[in-house]
């Protein structure tokens, strides 16, 4: 920790102590804790987007398209993998200490009401964006989105939802239907919004939702290889990262996109979508499309870190739908089962039967973990969905299948986001900060 943030480890330890309280969904303390701290969020042009998947890489997308046009870029994202301030990013670096402390102080001693962890680091982020004069914030719904924290957003320059699929049915509802509206809570009266490619059934649900509250126009990204849609995406070529984005009323551009998988087209066709709304108001973002979007990363999510010629792949896949997305790209680029060992671990509220069915099949050799945070499925139980070794430890599981890797072979790590972020800790040779269990 620098000498210019002296109190910045006491704050995160104030900031982990507020975690225990878990989710808690609402907007009324996040309000009055802004309005104390004089509406750091009311000046601030913003693009908002939620989704079950794809959120976080359409951010990545939209912020590296503002920062190459030359806009000073804020993007709030979550979870964290190492840090804390990776949530909070400027210019696209996580902001420094000093600006952290100043930011985590404001949300944590300056407010009336105490402020879960999530809030905490909401508000934090919308006084850093204000102290640091970004031109556009790019902030990802943590939860849901009626009643998530960055919601306090009233009037976004552009909305995007991404995906939706089954997760977190405890607090969104059963159905998607369900899980739709919840999500369709950051679409605003007169605010444009762009949404991926969707089940019928979420559609509607969506543009129910639309309807009733007088959103903007909708721009739908067709799925890959489907012409039904306003925004229409495709391979450019043959094989490789090169996507051909087409959108309403413009002329096709092709990209060389930042981040792998197949299924990052159809982000990119988001990012596009909310990008060409911006355009109205900053004519040079639509130039700085192909850059920006050969520029985007996003930690965790496909990263190939080579360990003494061994390839690992951290991959965030927490749910059965990225399961799905990175079996498919297993499928397409991986080395084949028997070269493929899987380390696998996931939170116990998590659909892990499902995930490991879909990639149990792809890696012949199958090291099960348990990740640090809330409890974690068993051991026993993987065993029962897929055989495969219970190692426990990630750090050893990871070692060991590095050291029977087998010529061009691949170690994958997924399951979960607190394993994705231990491991890659460990390997980069990171110090993380504490880890917090919501």
């Amino acid at each position: 920790m620098s000498a210019a943030a002296p109190r910045l480890p006491a704050l995160l330890e104030a900031l982990g102590q507020r975690a225990p309280r878990g989710m808690v969904l609402g907007l009324d303390r996040v309000r009055e804790a802004l309005a104390a701290l004089g509406d750091p969020h009311a000046g601030l042009a913003a693009v908002h987007v939620a989704g079950t998947n794809g959120k976080g890489s359409v951010c990545a997308m939209v912020e590296s398209i503002a920062r190459a046009a030359g806009l000073r870029a804020g993007l709030y994202t979550s979870p964290h993998l190492s840090r804390f301030a990776e949530r909070i990013r400027v210019g696209g670096e996580p902001i420094g200490d000093a600006a952290f402390e100043a930011a985590l102080s404001a949300a944590l001693e300056r407010v009336p009401s105490p402020l879960t962890f999530f809030e905490a680091l909401t508000v934090a982020a919308f006084v850093a964006f204000r102290d640091a004069g970004v031109d556009l914030a790019i902030l990802e719904v943590g939860l849901g989105g009626r009643l998530d924290a960055t919601n306090v957003i009233a009037a976004p320059l552009c909305t995007a939802i991404t995906s939706i699929a089954f997760d977190h049915q405890a607090l969104l509802g059963p159905t998607l239907a369900d899980i739709a509206r919840e999500k369709a809570g950051v679409l605003k009266p007169g605010a444009p919004a762009v949404l991926g490619p969707l089940d019928p059934e979420a559609d509607a649900a969506i543009e129910a939702v639309a309807k009733a509250i007088g959103a903007g126009p909708r721009w739908r990204v067709a799925r890959a290889g489907d012409g039904a849609g306003d925004i229409a995406v495709g391979r450019a070529g043959s094989g490789g990262r090169a996507a051909r984005i087409a959108g309403p009323g413009r002329g096709a551009i092709e990209a060389e996109l930042g981040l792998p998988g197949a299924h990052q087209a159809e982000n990119a066709g988001v990012a596009c979508g909310v990008a060409w709304q911006l355009a109205g108001r900053w004519p040079e973002i639509e130039r700085a499309l192909p850059a920006g979007l050969a520029a985007a990363r996003w930690p965790g999510r496909l990263e190939r870190i080579d360990v003494g010629g061994v390839q690992v792949l951290l991959d965030c896949a927490h749910n059965p739908h990225g399961a799905l997305a990175l079996a498919a790209w297993l499928d397409e680029e991986g080395p084949g089962p028997a070269r493929t060992a899987l380390v696998f671990g996931a939170m116990a509220d998590k659909g892990w039967g499902e995930m490991l069915q879909s990639l149990a099949p792809r890696a012949q050799r199958r090291l099960y973990v348990t990740p640090q945070g809330r409890a974690a499925a068993s051991l026993e139980a993987l065993r029962q969905v897929a055989p495969g070794e219970p190692i426990g430890d990630p750090g050893a599981a990871v070692a060991r299948a590095i050291e029977g890797a087998a010529p061009g072979g691949l170690v994958v790590v997924a399951g979960s986001i607190y394993l994705v972020g231990e491991v890659r800790s460990s390997l980069l040779g990171i110090t993380p900060d504490p880890v917090v269990t919501l």
